[in-house]
This record gives structure tokens, C-alpha cells and sequence, in this order.
């Protein structure tokens, strides 16, 4: 398999199903990816050598996925200049809002791309991260375009079968 371009990163074992939905889309596209366990605040030299080291490693992006307090990405990010993709896990009472608010309030100068809670989040991280890769790899981005296509005429499709069925 090819060198990884992506780096998968979730705070704990609990966050795999979850992120799991960016793997499969990665996975589905022939992007090479890499996970990884490692917590921002129970391993915390683990995860800076890991952002320290990922554009040297060949990494393109990272997404990092956690809930609670929702550290993470904002670590990665502080310790790369890579773009960090934030997905915020559902693992608390809160239902993922602390996790949410936790990504997105990053301070200036340390950005972290947010997507939304849960498995949809983590599935549009990794087509964003695609949508980046898209810009300087026009075979990817015949594949996303064709991806597009492809889910426009599902709808499509829905839509006539809605339609008949109301007939």
C-alpha cells in the first residue's frame, strides 16, 4: 500500500466506530490513510511528536476526532502547520455540543476545519480532506466529480420514484 497521506487520530479506542466513517470514505476513494490512538491529555508528548512529525512522515492532512473537552484537534493543530480536520464525538452528556464547542473555538492563528457531530462528521471530514488533496491531484478530482454526479442521480432517482408512488 502506499504511503499514508492522511492520519486518522481519535483520543480513544471508544471514538474508532465513529471515525471509522472517514477510513471508509478514504478508503473508498484509494486515498492511503494511517490511525492512530492518542490522547491530548493521557499522552500528551505522544501527540505532539505526532503532529511534529507528520509532514515529514508525508502526511497532507490530519483529522482528528474526540469528545468531552474535545482537545485534540486543537493540539494537533497547534503543533503542525498541516490542516487539521476537527470531528467532534457524541461521548458525553452533553451529546457532543462540548466537543462541538471545544473544536471550533480555536484561537487565532490555530485553525481547526469543523465538521459536524458523530459519524456524518467524520464521513464529511474525510471528503473535505479529499476536496484538498482535489487541488493539486486531478485524478482525485475526476473521482470526487464523479462521486457527485453519482449522488445527484440518486436523488434524482428518489425523486421519481417519490413521485410515482404519490401518483
Amino acid at each position: 500500500m502506499a504511503e499514508p497521506v492522511v492520519g486518522i487520530v481519535m483520543g480513544s479506542e471508544s471514538d474508532a466506530e465513529v471515525m471509522r466513517g472517514a477510513a471508509d470514505v478514504l478508503k473508498n476513494f484509494d486515498v492511503p490513510y494511517e490511525v492512530t490512538v492518542s490522547s491530548a491529555h493521557r499522552t500528551l508528548d505522544r501527540t505532539l511528536e505526532y503532529a511534529r512529525s507528520a509532514g515529514k512522515r508525508g502526511l497532507k492532512l490530519i483529522i482528528a476526532g474526540a469528545g468531552g473537552a474535545a482537545h485534540l484537534p486543537g493540539v494537533l493543530a497547534a503543533a503542525t502547520s498541516l490542516p487539521v480536520i476537527g470531528v467532534p464525538i457524541d461521548s458525553s452528556p452533553l451529546k457532543g455540543i462540548d466537543a462541538l464547542l471545544s473544536i471550533a473555538q480555536m484561537p487565532s492563528g490555530v485553525p481547526v476545519a469543523t465538521m459536524s457531530v458523530g459519524t456524518a462528521g467524520a464521513k464529511n471530514a474525510a471528503y473535505f480532506a479529499l476536496r484538498v488533496l482535489a487541488a493539486h491531484d486531478s485524478d482525485l478530482k475526476t473521482k470526487l466529480e464523479a462521486d457527485q454526479a453519482r449522488t445527484a442521480g440518486e436523488v434524482e432517482a428518489a425523486d421519481k420514484r417519490v413521485k410515482k408512488s404519490s401518483e
